[in-house]
């Protein structure tokens, strides 16, 4: 008997630190981003990494379970590159970066965020392809790429984005021809605009990424 309720003491604790663990891993993320950042204007002088929970840090948004849902960096003049940490805020639905010097790959790791509702990446430097991990967001609704230096074909994958609402990615170097399943029945002209695109994909006549 007595090791049974030490047995429930036990997963009472671990179900009490649980919370605390998550907001410790989702702050090492965040302290793992900062890290690579040149921050001029000091805009993450809170991102204390001494502090278990980082829902107090400026531009860090949690919801009542101290999960991070929101990363609010817009328009904060910082410069330096993403790393595959940011992969690991797994209740995160707002990350907004655009407006920044942030540049090099857009890390695989997004895709990883399956309860992200908004990515807003534009305005930036970022190089590279697309990643076709972002057809994992079955949640997200608004993709602003624009006005990088992005490459390559628009993934196919994408068309599986069935909530997508909003996708910009004007002004890059894309390569290939726009999709036309899916959600790319709506999406105007315009958000595809100064690029290298060969127009509307003609399937079964050319390759999805004729010119690339």
């Amino acid at each position: 008997m007595a090791s049974f309720f030490s047995s429930l003491f036990l997963l009472s604790i671990l179900l009490t630190l649980t919370p605390i663990l998550c907001t410790n891993s989702e702050g090492n993320a965040l302290h793992a981003l900062r890290s690579k950042f040149s921050d001029p204007k000091n805009v993450l002088q809170s991102w204390d990494p001494t502090l278990v929970n980082p829902c107090t840090w400026f531009h860090v948004t949690c919801d009542s379970n101290s999960h991070v849902i929101r990363l609010d960096l817009g328009n904060s003049n910082i410069s330096g590159a993403l790393g595959s940490e940011l992969g690991e805020l797994k209740h995160l639905q707002y990350l907004e970066l655009y407006g920044n010097k942030i540049e090099g790959k857009i890390p695989k790791e997004l895709g990883n965020l399956k309860n992200l509702i908004s990515m807003d990446l534009y305005g930036n430097n970022f190089q590279g392809e697309i990643p076709k991990s972002f057809s994992k967001l079955k949640s997200l609704r608004f993709l602003r790429l624009n006005n990088n230096k992005l490459s390559g074909p628009i993934p196919r994958e994408l068309t599986t984005l069935s909530n997508l609402k909003v996708f910009d990615v004007s002004n890059n170097n894309l390569c290939g021809t726009i999709p036309v399943d899916g959600p790319f029945t709506s999406f105007p002209i315009e958000s595809f605009e100064n690029n290298r695109l060969n127009g509307p994909e003609l399937q079964g006549l050319v390759s999805y990424d004729f010119g690339c």
